[in-house]
């Protein structure tokens, strides 16, 4: 069978990073919005980002059972509630960060895009100075050079000069920087509403279809239902 024969297209998946910083119920929340979606996801999950994942949510990330352990953090609520969604996995497909030989490594890999969240200021100025010292960076690097979309959603605060020099030069390279900082315009009553804000805002930014948030309408006072706020 023409593996370009149309109704048998490649499959074409974002790459999702997760780094060391703070803020993995926004990587759950793009993940799920992603699958939600009909997106196939390539993941990939840095040696520190497990480490933040173990604290801010108890859950061990593990290779061998990465399936199992995915499906148990996506189920969790921005609140650490478990078992508050649900979601597909079928169309997920899981790289090491180690395997510098994996399918993100190289430019003839298919992918449509890259989506870096959280991004930790270390993740940051390895993508900026091109360091590729693991298959998240790699895959970042290889994302930039085949002129693909490139999200990264940066968390930290506050930045220094060092850190704000990186991203500029992520953003002269044509990537999206893209701060983790909500909004309350779209009337957020809960961490998750607070959540799903930064990972719609990081879903605009790939032009990738959400309803993560309520979007604003141009009418002021609406914050307390059916209305919004301007940014």
């Amino acid at each position: 069978m023409n593996p370009l024969k149309p109704g048998n297209a490649p499959r074409t998946p974002w790459i999702v990073g997760v780094s060391g910083a703070s803020g993995t119920p926004y990587a759950a929340a793009v993940l799920r919005a992603l699958l939600d979606a009909g997106e196939d996801v390539d993941l990939v999950v840095s040696r520190a980002s497990r480490l933040t994942l173990l604290d801010e949510t108890g859950i061990s990330f593990r290779d061998a059972h990465w399936r199992d352990d995915l499906g148990e953090w996506l189920a969790r609520g921005a609140d650490g509630k478990p078992g508050v969604f649900g979601a597909d996995l079928t169309r997920v497909r899981y790289w090491n960060a180690g395997d510098l030989a994996a399918g993100p490594s190289s430019g003839s890999y298919p992918a449509r895009g890259m989506l870096v969240v959280p991004a930790s200021t270390a993740c940051v100025a390895g993508v900026a100075l091109g360091l590729s010292k693991d298959l998240l960076q790699r895959a970042a690097s290889v994302t930039l050079k085949e002129r693909r979309p490139l999200v990264v959603a940066v968390r930290e605060t506050p930045l220094n000069g060092q850190t704000l020099r990186h991203l500029v030069t992520l953003d002269d390279l044509g990537a999206a920087v893209v701060p983790t900082s909500p909004a309350f315009y779209a009337g957020a009553a809960h961490i998750q509403d607070l959540v799903d804000f930064v990972a719609g805002r990081v879903l605009d930014a790939a032009g990738v279809g959400h309803r993560l948030y309520r979007r604003w309408g141009g009418e002021l006072g609406g914050a307390g239902g059916g209305g919004g706020g301007g940014e």
